[in-house]
């Protein structure tokens, strides 16, 4: 080994174990806050988890470096933040009386007179099917798949920023842009989901609100994904009152997970990519399944990501258009 190299190897070893204890540090930290405080499930908790990760991850760089997250972040965190309260007052803003019977209605229709939700549950769970009962293996996945929702799109935007600050930007972009149009439909339609319509009697009883049942048995923070009290009244709801619950249409939950595939299949050549299609495909069953969401909201989602994707290649053809008319311009009259 020349003396270049043995000098190399103790700070290699000094920075991996940092590195180390940065990472430990941060899993042991998260840990107590999802003990004290539940499973985060807004995006601005998401974002700092975030933060604070990558912190850990290289720990040893100088701390300009690590508010430069912040600085770069602050755009997403706002518009989480607006997401978090606008979804809140959704329903009280008077535009339009919440829709219920309309939903299950197009939802019967598309499916020949049968509702999705009362046959899968009644296929899968029982009758009546209970958060409460022992979960098959299926309701595992499938409640874990539920949850991802919270912080898988965030971070692979994290990973990104890290890696390569362009694609983070192209990303970033329409995922932000799929979430203020989100806002805007609840904004504009307010309308309750399954497991509340089921609730006010528009349904029967025998459908509920089972989506932390794969989950039902850890501990009682994991719980926090969606537990149900004799009364109706969700965790999510005692966690936080800003949150609204007829923010259904269109489906996040369904518009983000075909966000996710899209873009793995469109910016990935490795022929194992459209594996990723199980993801969205486990995601809108699970919804339809734990009475979140029906059909409808589901073909919402999708039909909202089509139309971002689609404004913003057009955007990008046209601003390439423009920089080449520039380039052009400038050559002519050097």
């Amino acid at each position: 080994m020349t003396a270049e190299a043995e000098a190399a190897v103790p700070s290699l070893r000094k920075v991996d174990l940092a590195r180390v204890a940065g990472v430990l540090v941060f899993v042991v930290g998260l840990t107590l806050y999802i003990q004290l405080n539940g499973l985060p499930r807004q995006g601005y908790q998401v974002v700092i988890i975030l933060w604070l990760a990558t912190v850990a991850w290289d720990v040893r760089r100088p701390v300009r470096e690590h508010l430069a997250f912040l600085r770069d972040w602050w755009p997403p965190f706002a518009v989480l933040m607006l997401y978090l309260y606008s979804r809140g007052i959704s329903d009280d803003l008077g535009f339009t009386s919440v829709s219920i019977v309309w939903p299950i209605d197009a939802d019967r229709w598309l499916f020949g007179g049968t509702l999705p939700t009362e046959w899968l549950q009644a296929k899968l769970c029982g009758v009546p099917c209970s958060q409460s009962m022992a979960p098959a293996w299926y309701d595992v996945v499938l409640t874990t798949v539920y949850y991802s929702h919270f912080f898988a799109a965030l971070a692979i935007g994290a990973f990104l920023w890290k890696r390569n600050r362009d694609e983070w930007i192209y990303y970033m972009r329409r995922y932000l842009m799929i979430i203020s149009l989100s806002v805007l439909g609840y904004l504009l339609y307010p309308m309750a989901p399954p497991w509340m319509a089921a609730r006010d009697g528009y349904l029967t009883d025998d459908i509920s609100r089972i989506t932390g049942r794969g989950w039902f048995d850890l501990t009682p923070s994991a719980n926090s994904v969606t537990a149900q009290d004799p009364n109706g009244t969700t965790a999510q709801e005692h966690v936080s009152a800003i949150g609204n619950q007829v923010a259904a249409m269109p489906s996040l939950h369904s518009a983000l997970a075909i966000f996710i595939a899209w873009w793995v299949i469109v910016r990935f050549q490795n022929p194992w990519r459209w594996i990723v299609l199980l993801y969205p495909a486990s995601m809108l069953f699970s919804l339809v399944y734990y009475a979140e969401h029906y059909v409808v909201d589901e073909i919402a989602g999708a039909l909202l990501v089509a139309v971002v994707m689609a404004g913003w290649a057009w955007w990008d053809r046209r601003s390439g258009a423009r920089r080449d008319a520039a380039d052009g311009g400038g050559e002519r009259a050097g």
